[in-house]
């Protein structure tokens, strides 16, 4: 028999009010995400990520990170093929590039949500992301850095929080 607190068995989810725009405080039914990131989905032909970083691909930067990608012909809904890319010039040590490229696949994987649920779809069909940075960054910067692009590539305006109002 199993405790139902065990660390095996999955918690109660919490209880609370609904953030605004959820599911729950609009009383539809709940989008069920898969946050995978199967091999389908990494750039390894060597024809496309030369094409990728040829004359095709744009780019831009959100430091530490720098996108570089190629726009689909027709809009779409299924996620782009994705390279992750950290210099061994910067980090000598293939730990410290492991670290940040399991960093930035993890913050990927928990984000490209808001590319494939875009309602009219997005252009973006190859994606490469290239650590710039010269120190190790934490996830929580990786992830907020990743999520400020994917907003750029979709067009839509980062969301930021606003300045708590003055006395």
């Amino acid at each position: 028999m199993q405790d139902p607190q065990s660390p095996g068995s999955p918690s109660p989810p919490e209880k609370g009010p609904a953030p605004e725009g959820s599911h729950e405080a609009t009383g539809t039914a709940p989008l069920t995400r898969r946050y995978t990131f199967p091999k389908e989905e990494h750039l390894c032909r060597k024809k496309l990520i030369e094409e990728l970083f040829g004359k095709q691909g744009s780019s831009f930067g959100v430091y530490p990170l720098r996108i570089v990608w190629i726009k689909s012909a027709a809009p779409t809904t299924a996620p782009p093929q994705v390279l992750i890319s950290v210099s061994k010039r910067t980090f000598k040590r293939a730990v410290d590039r492991n670290r940040l490229k399991r960093l930035i696949r993890e913050a990927y994987r928990l984000n490209k949500y808001r590319l494939a649920e875009q309602p009219a779809g997005h252009q973006v069909a190859l994606l490469g992301i290239i650590f710039t940075g010269k120190e190790k960054s934490p996830l929580a910067l990786v992830e907020k850095k990743l999520i400020s692009a994917i907003q750029r590539l979709i067009g839509t305006p980062a969301v930021t929080s606003a300045p708590p109002p003055a006395p």
